[in-house]
């Protein structure tokens, strides 16, 4: 009969460690991909928000300049418009005007029609003489 050989304890041992080993670094590799790979997805993900917030922060700029011109406009337009006081003002000198007015009209159409009777009183005497 054939002996069979039979490994020491220690070889048995070495190709535990040596697979263990070969097995540990093979999942270490494929951790390690995986890491980069979900890294390299995050920093593609970061990068797009930074760029859209970058963008977002262009329109917000931009409308804020426009505030700034319109509430300047605004500024210029209230300074140049007159206030309640002033329109106040302006109305009652614009009453007192055409109550003035008013009344020289009325006192030049009585003028008018005393002139109107002396003419009417002077035709009719002038129609009762007689010229020969």
């Amino acid at each position: 009969m054939k002996r069979l050989r039979i490994l020491p304890l220690s070889m048995f041992r070495r190709s535990q460690i040596v697979g263990f080993l070969l097995g540990f670094s093979l999942a270490s590799s494929v951790a390690a991909y995986q890491l980069l790979d979900e890294y390299q997805k995050a920093s593609a993900a970061l990068q797009a928000s930074v760029e859209e917030l970058k963008l977002n922060t262009d329109k917000v700029s931009a409308h804020v300049r426009r505030i700034e011109a319109v509430e300047k406009d605004l500024k210029a337009l209230a300074d140049a418009s007159a206030s309640k006081d002033e329109i106040s003002r302006v109305r009652a000198e614009v009453k007192k005007l055409y109550s003035g007015l008013h009344t020289e009209f009325l006192e030049l159409r009585a003028h008018i029609w005393g002139i109107q009777q002396d003419v009417h009183k002077l035709s009719e005497q002038k129609s009762t003489e007689v010229r020969v």
